[in-house]
């Protein structure tokens, strides 16, 4: 595979580019554009789901996104040391019945030389919230955590 750029091991404008990238690619909802940043073996941790592979990480993306309408990301930075990246985030999204919901949750992210990302952990939490209370708009830098 062509390398990923940026590749490990990352400096801190590295680091903000490949989150900036996540965010970006996570915006399109669109699950194979998201998956090529994943090797083809990658492992996940998502909440209580576990996948292996580009494949599962598209069907788990393709179910998500048919549940989760209107959903809009923010990614931030929070650490990085060599071929690891730590973010928090924060998205909102409107279920099937119109409750909209805002997520919290930090994510741990493993690369492989290639800039690919091979391991994936993700922990969340949601929120109700009106639709009055929405605050998520990417690209627009921090966002508060609570």
């Amino acid at each position: 595979m062509t390398p990923k750029s940026p590749v490990p091991p990352f400096t801190r404008e590295s680091a903000l580019q490949k989150v900036q990238a996540a965010e970006d690619a996570w915006n399109t909802c669109d699950p194979v554009t998201v998956s090529r940043a994943y090797t083809l073996d990658t492992v996940w941790r998502n909440r209580s789901e576990h996948l292996h592979g580009r494949e599962e990480v598209v069907a788990f993306l393709t179910r998500k996104w048919e549940r989760e309408r209107d959903y809009r990301l923010r990614k931030n930075l929070w650490a990085f040391e060599g071929d690891r990246i730590a973010v928090r985030f924060q998205y909102e999204s409107c279920d099937v019945e119109g409750q909209w919901w805002r997520s919290y949750g930090n994510e741990l992210w493993q690369f492989d030389d290639e800039g690919y990302m091979a391991r994936r952990e993700a922990s969340i939490d949601d929120v109700a919230i009106e639709a009055s209370e929405l605050r998520v708009t990417p690209g627009e830098g921090e966002l508060p955590l609570f």
